[in-house]
Formats: structure tokens, sequence, C-alpha cells
């Protein structure tokens, strides 16, 4: 199965309008890794179209690919559940379904 890096978002990227992102519209079957220690974040069939700038997802690939810090009552801080490396965030009820999340 194909695996591609997913990148490395800064505290700022978090925060801006940045559209450079490569995986946005990149849909090919497999899994989405973590850039600094090769961890399984995301699968290609948990991916969605969404109006943000970054890819979007539904689902990790592991219970624990993610660590999740509270941020605000709608969303959690989101890093490598393996290095820590910082994700994004997970977004509660943003999902492509009433109830989901987006990542």
């Amino acid at each position: 199965i194909n695996k591609f890096t997913h990148i490395r978002w800064s505290e700022e990227m978090s925060f801006c309008g940045w559209s450079s992102e490569v995986y946005k519209d990149h849909f090919d079957k497999g899994v989405y890794v973590c850039s600094e220690c090769n961890y399984e974040l995301f699968s290609s069939t948990k991916k969605f179209q969404h109006s943000s700038p970054w890819p979007a997802f539904t689902h990790t690939v592991h219970e624990d690919s993610v660590s999740r810090r509270k941020e605000t009552p709608t969303a959690y801080k989101v890093s490598c559940g393996k290095c820590g490396n910082g994700l994004g965030h997970e977004f509660l009820g943003d999902g492509p379904k009433p109830g989901e999340s987006r990542f």
C-alpha cells in the first residue's frame, strides 16, 4: 500500500490560510504517515472533501495514531501518538456525517 508523508503543521500554520498543502486534493489509495517517525496516522478510505485548506479525515488508522489535548469545547489539538509531532486539530461535529469529527 502507498504511504504518504503527512506534512508537519506548526502552531502558526494551524491558524493561517495556508493553501499549498499537497495532499488536500490527493485521493490515491494509501496511508498517511507522520513526517517525523513514519507512524500510520490516517487512511485514504477515511478522507473526504472539505472547504478547509488541509486534507480532512474522519478517523485515524489506529486508536493510538494521535494524541489529543482539549483546546476549545469543539476542538482538540492533535499530535502524532508515537512521537508528538504536531498535526493540527480535530474538530468535533465537523465531519461529513452528523456527529463525526474532522481531523
